[in-house]
């Protein structure tokens, strides 16, 4: 019998101190550029003010996307308010325009996610190695947003860049 059929239980986001601690020293190292990620920053819909949270953006089909591994958390919120993110890693930063995924667009774009972002999947129902359809299946519990980019010759400090390798 093939594992990729086996169902496995989902894990609901509960942070606990431990899980505070360690994502304290996740958004640190993101933002000096250690690592696979990136800072999203979204504007606060009720308060204005600016939030930060350490994100993996995923390529796929020569496109750029944004994964919500845990469900509607307050930066996908803040996000659909905005209708706008910036990524950043150390000085240098863009923003996006950011549209929703169908759930076909999804589907492939969160197996991706679960290869590279090995930490959330547990969050996930369907396994590594699972179809596209079983991603397609929970594409509603995890939300998957498009990246266009908005301003393409702007650094985080106002400078002016040429595009760099492996910046989103």
């Amino acid at each position: 019998m093939s594992t990729s059929n086996v169902v496995h239980p989902v894990r609901v986001l509960r942070m606990r101190w431990i899980d505070r601690v360690g994502d304290a020293l996740f958004r640190g190292l993101t933002r000096l550029g250690v690592g696979p990620a990136w800072t999203l920053t979204t504007r606060g819909r009720r308060t204005g003010q600016l939030r930060r949270t350490p994100v993996i953006p995923v390529s796929y089909r020569s496109r750029q996307w944004l994964v919500a591994p845990y469900g509607e958390v307050s930066w996908v919120r803040n996000a659909r308010a905005a209708g706008q993110v910036q990524l950043s890693r150390g000085r240098r930063g863009r923003t996006y325009a950011i549209r929703h995924a169908t759930v076909e667009e999804a589907g492939p774009v969160l197996q991706r996610y679960v290869q590279v972002a090995s930490a959330t999947r547990p969050y996930f129902a369907a396994s590594v190695d699972a179809p596209v359809s079983a991603f397609i299946a929970e594409a509603d519990r995890h939300p998957v947003f498009e990246l266009t980019p908005v301003n393409d010759d702007q650094t985080h400090d106002g400078k002016r860049r040429t595009r760099q390798p492996g910046l989103p």
